[in-house]
């Protein structure tokens, strides 16, 4: 057996998901259905998270979501994800949100949002997965972050229980 420790870099696990608003993306006001684009989050968010874990991975949690400016019918909406932090058996996936109205090329950051993920096998049962090295100062702060926010989750997770 290979006890070898495999460190992966923050990079390896970066996504681009590109969009089209269309009108069956819409409420009644022409914007983008909040659960359409939590769907395009989670996907996005767990390519990046079976990427670094090199598994089929599990949407174990959102931490939070945040709506910052609504998205608009023929927006182009660009999806970007990397793992923030591995822990065990999860990790934490961070997923910035833009918004980009093609004509005039108005381009906007409009959600942000947190999920963890576990990789299983093929029981389903949960596998550890590779340490996460950030590199960069931004990598290195949401490195941190992330540790903070799996802190208040297991602890409202036991206050819930």
């Amino acid at each position: 057996m290979n006890d070898k420790k495999i460190i992966k870099k923050v990079s390896s696990s970066f996504v681009t998901m590109t969009e089209l608003v269309l009108p069956n993306h819409t409420n009644q006001l022409g914007n983008l259905l909040g659960g359409q684009l939590m769907h395009w989050i989670d996907i996005c968010a767990a390519i990046s998270a079976a990427k670094h874990s090199q598994r089929v991975c599990v949407t174990a949690s959102v931490d939070r979501i945040d709506f910052l400016h609504p998205i608009k019918l023929g927006n182009v909406v660009t999806l970007l994800s990397s793992v923030n932090r591995a822990f065990n058996t999860s990790v934490e996936v961070g997923v910035k949100v833009f918004a980009e109205t093609p004509i005039d090329g108005k381009k906007f950051h409009s959600n942000t949002a947190y999920l963890t993920f576990v990789g299983i096998d093929k029981d389903n049962n949960p596998v550890k997965t590779f340490e996460i090295q950030p590199e960069s100062e931004d990598e290195i702060r949401r490195y941190e972050q992330a540790l903070e926010r799996r802190q208040r989750r297991l602890k409202t997770r036991h206050v819930s229980n």
